[in-house]
């Protein structure tokens, strides 16, 4: 069979370092590779290193089929929950994997809810969908729609997955690489992520000195920002009430989550109508 390799998923997780690379080489060239490579038809899905190296060395490894995959946002959540699970993963790592799942089940949930909007009313008589036990598992996962739950799937606590939103949605790629190479922390870089994007650039080039000092400023700012007399910054924990964006946002989000938390609310009840019929 002829693997075919996407760049889409293969970029989809983060890349191992240098040093993680070269010790899984070693491991591989030493024992050979154990573990099967997971396939979505001729789709390589899970263990793009391995076969990497294995074609480089002309190393041997086995396949193996996922059949409950149905389209490419099925092979996404597979791989989603695959890394959640993994020590190796960093924190902004987990974060940012939980916040593609919440996308994800949220599209398809979103989709679902207009189907079955336009969709005629089934008989009283109906009877339970007789392929539901074929349906892959996360069909009827609850979409992660709020913060705590967020920060449950990717043991963090609900102030990190805040500030791993505003990093997502704000940083710029410098800022990013430099959370990610350990130059900068989680709270740093949110706080960074708040300044204009020349200056995080500016920041992130000048080097982890400088990230330091421009999250003490972005910190600062929000200091003297803060109203007097208010004990909390904002419905995310450290937004300044005063930003109409950070507002809007989050405004949108609540109302995402309502929405997410009522198309759960009527799946459920339609389950519950299918079992009494």
């Amino acid at each position: 069979m002829d693997i075919v390799v996407l760049e889409e998923l293969k970029a989809y997780i983060d890349p191992l370092t240098a040093d993680e690379y070269e010790a899984l080489e070693r491991s591989l060239l030493a024992e050979g590779c154990r573990d099967a490579l997971v396939l979505w038809n001729d789709i390589l899905v899970d263990g793009h290193n391995r076969y990497g190296i294995c074609q480089k060395h002309g190393l041997p490894f086995n396949t193996v089929q996922n059949t409950r995959f149905q389209s490419m946002d099925d092979v996404h959540l597979w791989m989603i929950e695959q890394h959640l699970g993994r020590r190796s993963v960093s924190d902004y790592q987990r974060g940012v994997l939980a916040l593609r799942k919440r996308a994800i089940l949220g599209a398809r949930q979103k989709a679902q809810r207009d189907a079955d909007a336009s969709a005629p009313a089934p008989p009283t008589d109906a009877t339970p969908d007789d392929d539901a036990d074929a349906r892959p598992p996360w069909d009827d996962m609850p979409v992660a729609v709020s913060r705590a739950e967020l920060a449950r799937e990717a043991k963090l606590s609900s102030n990190q997955v805040s500030m791993i939103e505003r990093i997502h949605a704000q940083a710029t790629p410098e800022v990013v690489e430099a959370l990610k190479a350990g130059a900068i922390s989680i709270s740093a870089a949110a706080a960074v992520a708040s300044l204009p994007e020349d200056e995080q650039r500016s920041a992130a080039h000048a080097g982890k000195a400088e990230l330091k000092q421009a999250a003490k400023r972005a910190r600062d700012a929000r200091k003297r920002t803060k109203p007097e007399g208010s004990e909390t910054t904002g419905a995310t924990g450290d937004e300044p009430p005063g930003d109409a964006k950070a507002l809007r946002r989050r405004v949108d989000e609540l109302e995402r989550e309502n929405a997410q938390l009522r198309s759960h609310i009527e799946t459920l009840q339609n389950q519950l109508q299918r079992l009494r019929a």
